[in-house]
């Protein structure tokens, strides 16, 4: 109903209501129904649209930054509506179907009420997500053998990256959407791109990515304080489109995010990720570090894009300063799933994200200035987070590309999950540095996913799934009051529904799904103390309130 028709409809309820007490007494009758109605009309004359996002205060005189999505490609009839609301353009996201406008807050609703928008979000702050990595992933074993992602292009979506010796020969295009230049100033996006492909040349080749050969296309979209913005990874996301053939973009690493506030279906950042995957590009996001979010043991704390079931969402493993994987624990720290709003089963596997040593800015950048003890000479540095354990994934990507040129990303993501290392404890424990407490991990299948990313397993697979165009989306988590439970439910497009190649055991492993795709049984995981965790979680979803949450540098465990 619009405000013209509320507003007609309330007159004639006024007049109703002054009518009746003013006929006195006798009238009440009247005076009760129009009283009752009045009840029911109020929350629909003040509740927000429900094509706003629920974080836009609506109710504000300040002017707001907003992505407006249209069902339509924007025209000037659509920039001249929004003007005529004091809506002034700020950007095009020409590929997005959507328009980011400078606009009154209280202008809002009217703008969402043009039947062509489909959605109104704030243009929200993203932060960033925080090889020489070791063989548990197999990368050292895998580049024995002669592949080195020779030929890939990686879109690197972060805070710019630099070109120090390991990465000069590397990067291959550079472009920045904030209104700083290319280069990297926060020393994130360097550190990442030289997990991809950092090639050891400061190092005589001891510290090296795992896709040396891959190229970069680095695309900036945080500035010197590893800060960004929506509207500015949609605008890089739609440039790695526009650029696949170029630069042979198949991969696409964002190891940034920030909190869920909708249905991955609303959200712009998903679309923009799915836009990138129906292309043909294989996405990695990190899964966030906010797995020591106490009031659900950090269960439903994966961020935005990490939501979106179609792409590849990785948690961070701790290598426990050995080269095997065998006595490897997860990261407290690591985000786990199911996703906040629509339930699905994150993240997708685990990598290495824990004290990762990569390719530093040679000191000129704020996170070495802030961190120096974490610095390795001059040319390498550490950082810990699920930012970490993205890019060793996405260097695998470019191993299988590489190897098998025709996969398509759906192809790339099913047989990630299915050879994934499987073989974890029951649970393990670190102590939180920050206040001492000592925190206890379950491996269940929203904290390791599919499992522990195997390189070499990944490369020996021949698996496809039933065609190239089948999608093995993130299965959803079903809560089952009755018996206080939760299970796998596959929909009909996915490929995890056939058990002779992609069942539920060969994909999550017997460890992580019991009996009859059981994920969540109430005495497996969460026991007595935190089942306060699990309503909210299954309840009504409201984990995180009114907090604007950004994924940061994971802090370090031993």
């Amino acid at each position: 109903m619009n405000r013209p028709a509320i507003s007609s409809l309330w007159f004639r309820i006024s007049s109703v209501l002054l009518s009746a007490v003013w006929d006195g007494p006798g009238n009440r009758r009247k005076l009760a129904l129009a009283l009752a109605i009045l009840a029911l009309l109020l929350p629909a004359a003040t509740a927000k649209s429900p094509k706003i996002g629920k974080d836009l205060d609506t109710k504000k005189d300040a002017e707001v930054d907003v992505i407006v999505q249209y069902r339509v490609e924007p025209t000037s009839t659509h920039h001249d509506k929004a003007a005529k609301k004091g809506g002034k353009r700020k950007a095009e996201l020409k590929g997005a179907k959507a328009e980011v406008y400078t606009i009154s807050a209280a202008a809002v609703e009217d703008l969402a009420n043009d039947p062509d928008v489909k959605f109104v979000t704030p243009d929200r702050v993203v932060g960033a997500n925080d090889i020489y990595v070791n063989d548990a992933t197999g990368a050292v074993t895998a580049q024995s053998y002669g592949w080195d992602g020779a030929g890939i292009g990686v879109a690197v979506i972060d805070s710019g990256v630099s070109k120090p010796p390991d990465l000069s020969s590397r990067v291959v295009y550079s472009q920045s959407f904030v209104s700083q230049g290319a280069d990297e100033k926060y020393g994130h996006g360097t550190h990442v791109a030289g997990l991809i492909a950092g090639t050891g040349k400061d190092s005589s080749k001891k510290y090296v990515g795992v896709a040396p050969g891959a190229n970069i296309i680095a695309l900036r979209v945080l500035d010197d304080n590893g800060v960004g913005t929506d509207s500015a990874v949609i605008a890089a996301i739609d440039r790695a489109i526009e650029l696949k053939t170029k630069y042979n973009i198949r991969v696409m690493n964002l190891s940034l995010g920030r909190a869920a506030r909708e249905s991955y279906t609303l959200d712009p950042l998903c679309q923009a990720v799915e836009r990138a995957w129906k292309a043909g590009i294989v996405v990695v996001a990190a899964a966030g570090n906010n797995g020591r979010y106490e009031p659900t043991n950090g269960y439903a704390t994966i961020g935005s894009p990490g939501i979106d079931p179609f792409i590849i969402t990785v948690g961070a493993m701790k290598s426990m300063s050995t080269l095997g994987r065998g006595d490897d624990k997860i990261a407290s720290y690591s985000s786990k799933g199911p996703t906040l709003i629509d339930h699905f089963i994150k993240p997708d596997l685990v990598a290495p994200g824990n004290q990762v040593l990569s390719v530093s800015t040679k000191g000129d950048s704020l996170l070495e200035k802030a961190f120096p003890a974490n610095k390795l000479g001059a040319a390498y540095f550490t950082l810990n987070g699920t930012s970490m354990a993205a890019p060793v994934v996405s260097g695998a990507v470019a191993l299988m590309l590489e190897k098998t040129p025709s996969l398509t990303p759906n192809q790339v993501k099913a047989r990630l999950m299915k050879t994934a290392y499987k073989q974890f404890p029951a649970s393990s424990s670190a102590v939180d540095p920050m206040t001492g407490k000592t925190l206890t991990s379950f491996y269940d299948i929203f904290t390791v996913g599919a499992g522990y990313l195997d390189i070499p397993a990944a490369l020996a697979n021949n698996d496809l799934v039933a065609t190239p165009l089948t999608t093995p989306l993130s299965p959803r988590a079903s809560y089952d009051a009755a018996s206080g439970t939760v299970s796998m439910v596959n929909g009909t497009s996915l490929v995890w529904g056939d058990s002779l190649v992609w069942g539920s055991s060969l994909v999550w492993g017997s460890s992580l799904v019991w009996g009859n795709s059981l994920v969540w049984g109430d005495s497996l995981v969460w026991g007595d103390s935190t089942m306060s965790g699990f309503s909210l979680v299954w309840g009504n979803s409201l984990v995180w309130g009114a907090t604007t949450t950004t994924f940061s540098i994971g802090e370090s465990e031993n």
